[in-house]
C-alpha cells in the first residue's frame, strides 16, 4: 500500500506522511493482509503496555507504607522492564510497515486497561490493579501470537512469546509473591480488585 498525504478536515495541508492503520511495502516475504492485522493486533498491546508501563511509574512516585522501600525499588524496576517492551513492539510494527501508536491521548482511547485514579491507593490495591493489567496483556499476547504462528508471521511470534509474554509472566510472579507475603492471596484479591474498581466507577460515575 503506497503511503499518501491526506488533506486535515479544517482545509490545512496535513503533514502526515502515512495514516495510522496502513501498512507500506516491506520486502520481508509476508503479505500486505498479514502485515496489517499483525500490525492492528501489536498495537493493541502496545497501548496497554504504555498504560501498565505508566502505571508502574505512578505506583513507584506513589507508593507508601511499610513495604515503601522494596516496593519503590521492584516497580521501577518493572517499569524499566515495560519500557524495554514498548520499544521493542513499536519496532516491530515499524518493521512490519505500519506505524505505531505513540500520543498519551491515542493511547487512553485504545487501551483496554482501567485508568486508575489520580490519587494515591494503598499498596495492595495498587498491586490488584497491576495483576489485573498483566493478565489483560497475557491473555492478548497469548492470542496474537497464536494467530501470528498460523499466519506465517514467526518475527512477531518470537518477540511476543519470547519478550512479551514471559516478562510479563515473570512479573507477575513477583507481584503475587509480594500480595503473599502481605497475607492477601486467592480469592480475596480477586475481590478487593473489584471493589476499587468498581470504587473508582463510582467516582467517574458521579
Amino acid at each position: 500500500m503506497k503511503p499518501k498525504d491526506r488533506t486535515a478536515h479544517n482545509g490545512r495541508h496535513s503533514a502526515e506522511f502515512q495514516p495510522y492503520g496502513t501498512v507500506v511495502h516491506r520486502a520481508i516475504s509476508l503479505d500486505d493482509r498479514v502485515r496489517s492485522s499483525a500490525c492492528e493486533r501489536l498495537n493493541q498491546i502496545l497501548a496497554d503496555t504504555i498504560t501498565l508501563r505508566d502505571m508502574y511509574k505512578k505506583h513507584h512516585w506513589q507508593v507508601s507504607g511499610p513495604a515503601f522501600y522494596q516496593l519503590h525499588l521492584l516497580f521501577d524496576k518493572h517499569f524499566g522492564e515495560q519500557s524495554e517492551l514498548v520499544d521493542e513492539l513499536a519496532e516491530r510494527i515499524q518493521t512490519l510497515g505500519g506505524v505505531a501508536i505513540a500520543m498519551a491521548h491515542d493511547v487512553a482511547e485504545t487501551t483496554h486497561i482501567e485508568r486508575p485514579p489520580r490519587g494515591r491507593e494503598n499498596p495492595n490495591t495498587q498491586l490488584f490493579r497491576l495483576l489485573q493489567a498483566h493478565e489483560q496483556i497475557i491473555a492478548e499476547t497469548r492470542e496474537a501470537a497464536e494467530w501470528a504462528a498460523k499466519a506465517g508471521d514467526h518475527g512477531t511470534n518470537d518477540l511476543l512469546i519470547s519478550n512479551v509474554l514471559r516478562t510479563n509472566e515473570f512479573q507477575v510472579w513477583f507481584i503475587t509473591e509480594q500480595l503473599a507475603s502481605a497475607g492477601v492471596e486467592g480469592r480475596e484479591s480477586e475481590e478487593a480488585a473489584e471493589m476499587a474498581a468498581s470504587g473508582h466507577r463510582r467516582v467517574h460515575n458521579a
